[in-house]
């Protein structure tokens, strides 16, 4: 049997980042990943002989400055001009450049001020909707103290905005981003790329209520401190993921990768340790979960502890994805039209108009996947030959795949591959005769490769029932469990997915002020 101070359970950067912080304060920590990379999602892999890529996630554009500080991350690998962001449709492209286009290219001059003003409302609103990221939600019936500061900071913000301002904010909260963009702008190229950037990893159309939150959402991150820039990272995200792990190492964590944790133990209701795949005993006063919370409470602790309701509650959680994800080495880079040779090393959206983002959806309804789905591309061996022998590597996020296709991916996996590939192609002519490999990951395969229960990389739905007091769910809000002595620390606790930290940071302050 063996001891510590705490045990932190999966190695992603959400769990590296409560672990360190926990180490940090001087208390004895383990860390256990069934994987055996740790930040497995975040890997550089290689995908055929002489070309790598990022597996999973391939941008940084939501990593807390909040968490660097708290770990003493290293990131030198962030050290690169934010990628432009090059939307096609009908026409030239339109570029975005610096934070969510600071500067635009590829618009009339009457389209780039209407542009600037919606994206200044949208930034402001983000900022002091951020507010609450940094900490645990407000809790109905619980509001503390430490609950005043955010929600007065907040309070104050919108008084300072003006009464119009504040209105427009309650206005537009839950509101859907085809509305929201319609009412700003003109330029469908416009209109398709915010579409897609409020969706991106949900199972919504940008006509579904509330997908305006998942813009805010994707606003209120920075990358090099530049609120809605997006980085690729020098080395592939797993040069991150290098960081977080090295973090770790300096804090103290003792980190174990290809150990996976059987159950969780407790005694009387409260959480008393852990029991490894092995059998192995290890006892701790702590346990921090930073894997899927449904994996947590339906596989990892015996529902006697918890009751039937938690049981149901997660048995009703929504976390099903609707994103395929496409690797390809290519024998040369791909030359998309109109795109000029330095902003191919940036993010390319195929998502030519707001109808376009919600045909590509309305299948996904049904159980089908769209004939023309939009996507998110990158090639991320742009700029390091160490990481394409010849060539490059692309990477693209598909909307939109749905968990449970009907018929099934065994046949409808190549028939998907297919259309995407007919896509590209399209946009980048004579891609397909420079495939070296090709290896397509719809929803089941990202959740068996992965751990990622349903394939959804935000550890569930990012939907306003599914958010702050109800993330994951209401009686398992606030990093706490119902299980004393268990904590929750996954992107599928406040403030949500994306590569941020904050759930993990969160997690570790809550439990330090729990246990001095």
């Amino acid at each position: 049997m063996t001891s510590c101070d705490a045990i932190v359970i999966g190695g992603g950067h959400n769990g590296l980042t409560t672990a360190t912080v926990l180490a940090k304060s001087g208390r004895k920590v383990m860390l256990f990943e069934a994987a055996e990379a740790l930040c497995a999602s975040m890997q550089t892999v290689e995908i055929a002989p002489g070309y790598r890529t990022s597996a999973l996630s391939h941008l940084v554009n939501r990593l807390a400055p909040e968490v660097i500080r708290a770990t003493g991350l290293d990131t030198a690998c962030l050290n690169r001009t934010p990628a432009p962001t090059v939307t096609l449709g009908a026409g030239e492209p339109v570029v975005l450049r610096g934070g969510y286009g600071e500067t635009l290219d590829g618009v009339s001059a009457e389209e780039a001020l209407a542009f600037a003003a919606f994206r200044q409302k949208l930034m402001a609103q983000a900022a002091i909707l951020g507010r609450f990221l940094t900490r645990r939600p407000p809790l109905p019936g619980e509001i503390t103290r430490k609950d005043l500061l955010p929600l007065t900071t907040t309070g104050l913000a919108l008084l300072r905005g003006g009464r119009g301002a504040a209105r427009e904010l309650m206005r537009m909260l839950l509101t859907n981003v085809a509305d929201a963009a319609d009412e700003h702008l003109c330029d469908d190229r416009l209109r398709g790329l915010m579409a897609f950037d409020a969706t991106l990893g949900s199972h919504m159309g940008p006509r579904s209520p509330g997908s305006l939150l998942g813009l805010y959402y994707r606003l209120t991150g920075s990358a090099n401190g530049i609120p809605g820039a997006q980085i690729v990272p020098l080395g592939g995200m797993g040069a991150l993921a290098t960081a977080f792990t090295a973090a770790a190492e300096r804090a103290g964590v003792t980190l174990r990768p290809g150990t996976p944790v059987a159950r969780i133990e407790a005694v009387q209701g409260r959480a008393t340790g852990v029991t490894l795949a092995d059998g192995t005993l290890v006892q701790a006063p702590v346990v921090v979960s930073a894997v899927h919370p449904a994996t947590t409470f339906l596989q990892l602790v015996d529902r006697a502890e918890i009751g039937t309701g938690l049981t149901r509650a997660f048995r009703r959680h929504r976390s099903r994805g609707n994103v395929a994800k496409l690797h390809l080495a290519l024998s040369r880079v791909p030359g998309f039209t109109g795109v000029a040779e330095a902003d191919h090393a940036g993010r390319i959206v195929l998502a030519r108009s707001t109808d376009h983002v919600e045909t590509a959806f309305n299948p996904a309804k049904y159980a089908e996947f769209s004939p023309d789905p939009a996507m998110e591309v990158v090639l991320p061996s742009l700029g390091q030959p160490e990481m394409a022998a010849e060539g490059c590597t692309l990477s693209a996020l598909v909307q939109f795949a749905p968990y449970a296709l009907r018929g099934g991916w065994a046949a409808g996996k190549a028939k998907l591959l297919e259309t995407i590939l007919a896509r590209l192609e399209a946009h980048a002519p004579g891609l397909r005769e420079t495939i070296v490999f090709a290896d397509l990951l719809p929803p089941p395969e990202i959740e068996a490769r992965f751990a990622l229960p349903g394939g959804h990389w935000h550890h569930g739905e990012m939907t306003a029932d599914q958010l702050l007091f109800n993330r994951p769910v209401h009686a398992a809000a606030g990093y706490r469990t119902p299980l004393d002595g268990l904590w929750l620390a996954s992107a599928g606790s406040h403030p949500g997915g994306g590569i941020s930290g904050l759930p993990g940071l969160n997690a570790a302050r809550e439990i330090l002020e729990a246990r001095p």
